[in-house]
């Protein structure tokens, strides 16, 4: 509260009252209803300083003014008998100089008349006594005294606990500046309006001051000793201890439980092969989700059961009935088996070729799934929730044949007891034969794996922002493996943790982030990013335009000889200013100038198997992963050679280094999103993007027409060629917006974030079904309705390997328009703003 002038004055044609404070030539006022009696209360002061509840409005004053006051309230009593009542409250001039006074004013008025004598009286502290009294008035005078003074005193708590409200912070006498210390509210919110309190160079020093190098080895070194199979004891265990640590931090942790199919190897019935009668072994590594069973068939060698191995021209493959035998690389080992799937084998055998393998042991084993897809594939579509009833449904992902992993060791017996002609050159590596095989070449493959129901926890935590608390960035973390997993999953448990601490301990600091970050656990990532895909179909309502980017720390270091990134065309320009803003710790130069000084050379194609892929594909949320990477050590994930040593050995020592990079990489994009007015996302890089896939299927149709392909002609590709130049022109528009934008308007800011964080999300085809075609991206999905497929299907045309089916075409071609279009629309705005050209 301020001292200063103070007037309390009974207002008789209103039905409010009012607080006003006078700081310097400002006033500010709240209106206050009493009892419902007009009440006005003023506050004037020239200067601010802080005063007490306990503290007298003035103990300096003048004795004159206060006998005054004292008179004019005995008067009172004989002038209640007219309705009359009035009470005056003088304050002299502080002893400090200042001019402060404090007037107050009492007044009820029972009927409408006042003569100008009276109010001359009043003006002038004097009082008129009535001569209109008698006992009968007695009742009265007590009635209306005592109503006067509740309602005055009243008022004044009042009054004074809203001035005192309405005053956040202390100002010192002279300066007018409002002061914040974060220190002194270290449990109160801060209002919307708070603006962060670091600037962003500051704020990134502190960040990778407090990444913590010990802290990383430390968590390291105990969560390389585990063994993680999703569901475990151990599995849930860790669980248990990321959300105490989550609990410790502040971070409102919560679990999202889901009641899963996972697959695992029977140990009580081992899985076999067979070479007619002689046993070949009996592998530990296993592939989740193959067909239980036993099949026997030929045996064909496919090399890497690509496409265009398994359709070779030169040998005309016959793979019906039959057991593929082809190495892994190349492509996932989901593809393959679905690949032999296709040409109708009834079992699919796939093993570690020493030609790529180098230096992992010829016994190692393999382990892996064979879902094409993500997530529980017997609940396609829809979450894996206790309380639902489950149809019977299997994932069109599953390729429904036998598959197993065997040793290079099992391979190689198989190789020297096969006939047939040699293999191809370039279907041959290191072992002394290669064969396609023969009719006699009989393998038998025997699976009994055990499908489990399993419940599995995914745990979060979460910082909440102060503009837009219901936007957030997500990082996660895989935590499970079904071997060591000491790169796959352990390195990424350990750096979700440290940034947790460190972004909590930010925020101690003063940082005051404009919108949210989650950090996120998940588990069972090994069957098939499982935690991931059930948690986005558990909540796809609720992470719809509100879960804005995605940042993966799965394998972030997996080597040290270069580095690699996926991405969304949306995070492109952010990922390259963050790697160039990263130092190396021996050099002053940055991770992009190290790895690479062309940004395009470190991008790759984000997998399926990606923990980022079903944020993106599945979701339509901007997604990065990202990892420090050496082929060496790639041939160890998935294999039980995954552990701290072999990590060690070929990073030289440097895997804590290598995290706290990445650490700073992951974190340094975090931050810029949450920090900035605007999103970091930039909306031109899709151009790009649309324009190279517009641009092929032209050239392709124009080949077409010019080959003269029946029924070719009423193709045109006028309209997909204005959808995509209906979205240029709406991005550029929105850098036109935000460049003419007052970044202060929070209002304005967040309309334009909006249509930022629409555009992946509308690029999610609207016309398939999320249960048949769950990728439903049309650039970076999966299925009929990408874009790729629409240029493969052309190509095939063009080279004769299928015939033109033109209604097919145009409905494709129709639809990927439309896709194009819509988000062009959506991106430019209001209704008004739309491209109607199309």
């Amino acid at each position: 509260m301020c001292t200063g002038f103070m007037r309390i004055l009974k207002e008789p044609k209103t039905g409010s009252a009012s607080v006003v404070q006078h700081k310097n030539s400002k006033s500010k006022k709240e209106r206050i209803q009493i009892a419902g009696l007009p009440l006005k209360m003023s506050v004037t002061a020239p200067f601010c300083t802080p005063v007490s509840s306990a503290t007298p409005l003035n103990e300096d004053v003048n004795q004159d003014s206060m006998e005054g006051a004292i008179d004019q309230a005995k008067m009172k009593f004989s002038r209640i008998v007219n309705s009359r009542s009035y009470t005056r409250f003088n304050q002299s001039q502080n002893p400090d100089g200042e001019s402060s006074r404090v007037e107050v004013k009492l007044a009820v008025d029972v009927e409408e008349e006042m003569d100008g004598i009276e109010q001359e009286h009043v003006q002038r502290d004097t009082y008129t006594r009535s001569s209109h009294s008698g006992p009968r008035n007695k009742w009265r005078i007590l009635v209306w005294v005592g109503g006067v003074l509740v309602i005055f005193c009243v008022g004044l708590l009042i009054g004074y606990s809203v001035h005192r409200k309405s005053e956040p912070a202390t100002c010192s006498p002279g300066d007018g500046v409002i002061k914040h210390d974060p220190e002194d509210l270290p449990n109160q919110e801060i209002p919307p309006y708070y603006p962060p309190s670091l600037d962003w160079s500051d704020l990134v020093g502190l960040m990778n001051d407090k990444l913590s190098s010990k802290a990383i080895e430390d968590k390291l070194s105990k969560y390389s000793q585990i063994h993680r199979m999703a569901g475990s004891f151990a599995d849930n265990k860790l669980a248990d201890d990321i959300h105490d640590i989550f609990t410790q931090l502040n971070m409102d942790p919560w679990v999202d439980e889901h009641y899963v199919k996972l697959q695992f190897r029977n140990s009580s019935s081992p899985n076999k092969v067979l070479f007619g009668a002689v046993e070949i072994g009996s592998p530990k590594g296993y592939l989740a989700y193959s067909e239980t069973g036993r099949r026997e068939g030929r045996v064909v060698y496919a090399n890497y059961g690509e496409l265009s191995d398994l359709q070779n021209k030169e040998y005309k493959l016959n793979l019906n009935g039959s057991v593929v035998l082809m190495r892994a690389g190349k492509i996932s080992m989901a593809q393959k088996v679905m690949n032999a799937a296709k040409m109708g084998a009834v079992a699919a055998l796939i093993y570690p070729d020493p030609a790529d393998y180098k230096t992992l042991s010829w016994d190692a084993e393999l382990y892996g799934h064979v879902h094409l897809g993500s997530g529980d594939p017997y609940t396609p579509g829809f979450p894996s929730f206790n309380h639902t009833q489950f149809p019977p449904a299997k994932s069109s992902g599953l390729p429904g044949i036998l598959a197993q992993t065997i040793t290079a060791n099992m391979a190689k017996s198989i190789f020297e007891k096969m006939g047939g002609e040699d293999a191809p050159a370039r279907f041959k590596g290191d072992f002394p034969t290669y064969k396609v095989g023969s009719e006699s070449d009989k393998v038998t493959v025997a699976v009994n794996n055990n499908l489990a129901d399993t419940k599995i926890h995914n745990v979060f935590g979460v910082i909440k922002g102060y503009v837009d608390p219901d936007r957030y960035v997500v990082i996660g973390a895989q935590r499970d493996s079904m071997t060591l997993g000491y790169a796959k999953s352990a390195v990424g448990t350990s750096l979700l943790l440290e940034l947790a601490r460190v972004f909590t301990e930010l925020k101690k600091d003063g940082f005051r982030p404009k919108r949210s970050v989650v950090f996120a656990s998940w588990t069972a990532g090994d069957f098939g990013n499982v935690g991931v895909t059930e948690w986005l179909e558990g909540y796809w309502s609720s992470l719809d335009r509100k879960a804005f980017t995605y940042i993966s720390l799965d394998g972030v270091v997996t080597g040290a000889d270069s580095f690699r990134a996926s991405a969304s065309p949306l995070l492109h320009t952010l990922l390259q200013k963050t790697l160039g803003k990263v130092k190396t710790p021996r050099s002053s130069s940055s991770l992009l100038q190290n790895y690479g000084r062309d940004f395009s050379s470190l991008l790759t194609p984000m997998q399926m198997d990606d923990g980022a892929y079903p944020f993106l594909a599945l979701s339509g949320i901007p997604s990065v992963s990202f990892s420090f990477i050496s082929p060496s050590y790639q041939q160890f994930l998935d294999t039980n050679m995954d552990e701290k040593e072999h990590l060690d050995r070929i990073t030289k020592q440097k895997v804590v280094e290598l995290s706290v990079l990445a650490a700073q990489v992951a974190g340094q994009m975090a931050l810029r999103l949450i920090h900035d007015h605007i999103l970091k996302l930039d909306v031109t890089k899709y151009s790009d993007v649309i324009d190279r896939h517009v641009s092929d299927i032209i050239k392709r149709v124009d080949a077409l027409k010019n080959d003269r392909v029946d029924k070719i002609v009423p193709l045109s590709t006028k309209w997909l060629n204005a959808a995509k130049n209906s979205y240029g022109r709406a991005a550029a528009s929105l850098n036109v917006d935000i460049s003419n934008t007052d970044l202060n308007d929070m209002e304005m800011c967040r309309i334009i974030n909006n249509r930022i964080m629409k555009v992946e999300h509308n690029f999610l085809s609207p016309y398939v079904s999320l249960r048949d075609v769950p990728f439903r991206h049309i650039f970076f999905g999966n299925g009929w309705q990408t874009s790729t497929d629409l240029e493969k299907y052309l190509g095939d045309v063009q080279e004769n390997k299928t015939s033109l089916n033109i209604d097919e075409v145009l409905n494709k071609f129709a639809l990927l328009t439309w896709t194009i279009q819509g988000c062009a629309n959506d991106l430019a705005g209001d209704i008004w703003s739309l491209d109607n050209e199309i």
